[in-house]
């Protein structure tokens, strides 16, 4: 069966949803003291960041794919 082109789409939004993983992953990216960012390190900020990221991405990947399916 040929797979649809919304269906290609999908498979790589939802390959977005590995990015906020590695992000934090990958320590030597983000293991510094300083800058600070309001009082804190950077090592904390990094990390507290991608909790509101990984979700914001988390929500767009959701709608995307809610917006493409069969109903």
């Amino acid at each position: 069966m040929a797979e649809r082109r919304g269906d290609r789409r999908v498979k790589w939004l939802t390959l977005l949803l590995v990015v906020p993983c590695l992000a934090v992953l990958c320590v030597p990216i983000y293991n510094f003291d300083k800058p600070r960012i309001f009082g804190i390190p950077f090592f904390y900020a990094w990390q507290i960041g991608w909790i509101g990221g990984g979700a914001l991405i988390t929500w767009l990947v959701y709608i995307a794919v809610w917006k493409d399916r069969d109903v």
